[in-house]
């Protein structure tokens, strides 16, 4: 009786530490930056998007100050501060002649709401609306980072750009929690981000930006994407970069390297031609 009245104690333990997993887990994917985004000298104006489920996001839109190349670009923030913290990056595409959209998801920046897997998918596809309608540009780019670029890659399968860049990219987040976690968490995931899937089914032309100490996505597996994806493609690894380092932000070689993919895309007229 006692062994017995043991085990279903370590059951009823199990069970509920499942559960706590279960229900809590979104609070340790996504960390907003529920203030408003604020910017300092940064050219452009501020843009409201409108989300199909009825939400309004704060945005900004970034025009080219270097020479116009006709290339928009749709940055897809990774999961942690707001929009405000990609500054560096809008300014760095921005000075290369490139018009940058940035937007707060749900839950950061001070928009109403609370992040999860189809609530960002709804926001990305409110920027990429915007920017198609506004953004007065030859070619759309879709830019992502981390949790970012599985929202990308999403956006992608489902409104194919000229062109992706993925930086610091998962298969999914399955696999990311499982490097993490050194456990098979997949079955319990609520938010799933299957970014393997999502770049074979959009076949786009992909840039793969890598950081080659990256503690939290190993490269290995931002490796197995690109591996995954069809041609055109291109790899980028920064050595010596971290997760979070400024080479990752807005770093000379992985700008660079971002223009002379850009270049190599073709523009809206090319492809209606």
């Amino acid at each position: 009786m006692r062994i017995m009245a043991g085990l279903l104690a370590l059951l009823a333990l199990v069970v509920a530490v499942v559960l706590l997993v279960f229900l809590t887990q979104r609070r340790l994917l996504y960390f907003p930056d529920a203030r408003h985004a604020f910017v300092v000298d940064l050219p452009g104006h501020a843009v409201t998007l409108r989300t199909s489920d009825g939400l309004d996001l704060a945005a900004w839109y970034l025009p080219p100050t270097g020479p116009d190349t006709g290339t928009r670009v749709l940055v897809c923030n990774g999961n942690a501060g707001n929009f405000a913290d990609r500054a560096p990056l809008a300014r760095a595409l921005s000075a290369r002649g490139m018009g940058v959209l940035l937007f707060d998801y749900r839950g950061y920046g001070g928009n109403a709401g609370r992040p999860s897997e189809v609530g960002l998918a709804a926001d990305a596809d409110a920027a990429q609306r915007w920017l198609a309608e506004h953004g007065d540009g030859d070619r759309l780019v879709y830019f992502g980072e981390s949790v970012g670029a599985a929202v990308a890659a999403g956006l992608a399968q489902r409104r194919p750009p000229a062109g992706l860049v993925l930086r610091s990219p998962f298969p999914s987040l399955a696999a990311a929690a499982r490097v993490q976690l050194h456990l098979p968490v997949g079955w319990l995931l609520r938010d799933h981000y299957r970014v393997t899937e999502a770049v074979r089914a959009a076949s786009v032309p992909l840039l793969v930006v890598l950081a080659g100490d990256d503690e939290i996505v190993p490269p290995a597996l931002g490796r197995q994407v690109y591996d995954a994806a069809p041609q055109p493609k291109r790899l980028i690894e920064i050595a010596g970069a971290g997760h979070n380092d400024r080479a990752l932000l807005d770093g000379e070689e992985m700008i660079a390297g971002i223009a002379d993919f850009v270049a190599t895309l073709p523009s809206r007229d090319d492809v209606e031609g």
